[in-house]
């Protein structure tokens, strides 16, 4: 009879009832800081975002406005276009831009023309557009155009 051997077995050793696998307070407790730290700090990003957002928004509406304005001033002749007054002066801005929730918020725009030769040269003006708004955190913010309209013309040039 073949002589049987035992098979030897490793006892198994089993966690005392005090030490057994898992977290501790102070781990868990970590990890939820961690985890408020990151919530806070994506919700305070995405505000910023999309105040950035808004801005941009702004931006491109306030050049919507003083693009309009300017093809306006295109087809005024040089008389029109020369009696414009050197101080800002307000502009109403077009009606079709303010009945929007965003063209709500623009305050104004202005327009300011100083001639830029004067005496013989004279026959050009620069003009500058100013449009103002408030943002979404009521701050005041506001974006310019500068054109140079001339008596005759586009292919009017003064060297100086």
């Amino acid at each position: 009879m073949p002589i049987l051997r035992k098979l030897s077995r490793k006892p198994v050793r089993r966690p005392k009832a005090g030490r057994r696998r898992g977290f501790t307070i102070f781990e868990v407790g970590m990890a939820a800081a961690v985890m408020a730290f990151a919530l806070v700090t994506s919700i305070t990003v995405i505000q910023r975002g999309f105040m950035a957002l808004d801005t941009a928004r702004n931006i491109t509406y306030a050049a919507q406005i003083m693009q309009n304005e300017m093809e306006k001033m295109r087809l005024q002749n040089w008389a029109t276009i020369s009696t414009y007054p050197a101080t800002a002066t307000a502009v109403t801005i077009d009606s079709a831009f303010t009945t929007t929730a965003i063209g709500a918020r623009f305050i104004g725009m202005t327009r300011t023309a100083e001639n830029v030769h004067t005496g013989t040269n004279a026959g050009m003006v620069k003009i500058t557009l100013t449009v103002s708004w408030k943002s979404v955190d009521g701050r005041t913010l506001s974006r310019s155009y500068i054109t140079y309209y001339g008596q005759n013309g586009l292919y009017d040039y003064f060297s100086s």
